[in-house]
């Protein structure tokens, strides 16, 4: 199943504005201050390092269980914005429930180029299933998720290569849960993103998911909020039917009433996503 695209640039960029009625500022400070306060009330390994570049960094809150679960958070800001500051709030559901949480920081564009963002992303895995037991959590019961943009890191994840190009298992992540993932590039060259992004007829091959095989065993989870702009559940089909097309495990849902932003709402304690994540761990 492809994805229906706009045609022209305006089109594109209003079905993949998730900003509409929202105060940009007001929700970026939000998250800002409920993650400070994650930061004082968890217990928190800041900014490891897990590659030589000074953006390859993640705050680790260690779970109540030593030697328990861990899991990988991938934020989102289309590629080009946030950081790890802004999502310290996914923890507190997780670290309730008894699961380590990384969240992991990553380079942006325009600084560095689309596919180095996905080795980073792909270096963390690497780096938490080799080391993460110096971390008192157990490497293998490892999984991921990620928002927007990191939804689409996420799902690269599942077509990464980790035997050959990484001496790994092929199995190292448990589980996948992307939020609002953007699965097929080919709008964004030709969205008010490409002076950011600098995405190749390449890039868009090479890094789109749903123009890859899923080389992964994981369980999948894909979901997006029912208020969302309509492109956000049109990726999520497209990258189900792809996935389900090689008899993938994946199950997906729009969850009702939340829109681009309010579905992380979720990652709370007792939360849909929390849930979701607890499940890829039984």
């Amino acid at each position: 199943m492809s994805v229906r695209h706009p045609a022209t640039r305006e089109e594109i960029d209003r079905a993949y504005d998730p900003m509409r009625g929202r105060d940009g500022e007001a929700l970026i400070a939000d998250w800002r201050s409920r993650s400070a306060r994650s930061r004082e009330r968890l217990r928190l390994i800041p900014d490891v390092a897990y590659g030589p570049t000074l953006a390859e960094r993640m705050d680790v809150f260690p779970g109540s269980e030593p030697g328990g679960p861990v899991h990988l958070f991938l934020h989102g800001g289309y590629w080009r914005a946030l950081s790890h500051d802004e999502f310290g709030f996914v923890a507190d559901g997780l670290v309730a429930a008894g699961i380590s949480v990384a969240v992991v920081n990553y380079a942006l564009c325009p600084e560095v180029r689309f596919g180095e963002i996905v080795r980073q992303s792909r270096a963390a895995v690497a780096w938490m299933h080799r080391h993460g037991a110096s971390l008192g959590v157990d490497p293998g019961r490892l999984s991921v998720s990620g928002h927007s943009a990191g939804g689409h890191l996420c799902a690269m994840l599942l077509a990464t290569r980790w035997e050959e190009e990484y001496g790994l298992p092929r199995d190292l992540i448990r589980g996948a849960l992307s939020i609002s993932g953007l699965y097929d590039l080919a709008p964004f060259p030709r969205s008010w993103l490409q002076p950011k992004l600098r995405l190749t007829d390449r890039d868009v091959i090479d890094y789109s998911p749903v123009r890859q095989p899923c080389r992964s065993p994981a369980r999948v989870k894909l979901v997006a909020g029912g208020e969302e702009p309509e492109a956000f559940a049109g990726q999520m089909a497209a990258q189900a039917a792809h996935l389900r097309g090689q008899g993938c495990a994946v199950d997906s849902a729009l969850l009702p009433g939340d829109d681009h932003f309010s579905i992380l709402d979720h990652y709370r304690p007792g939360g849909r996503l929390v849930d979701e994540i607890v499940a890829f761990h039984r």
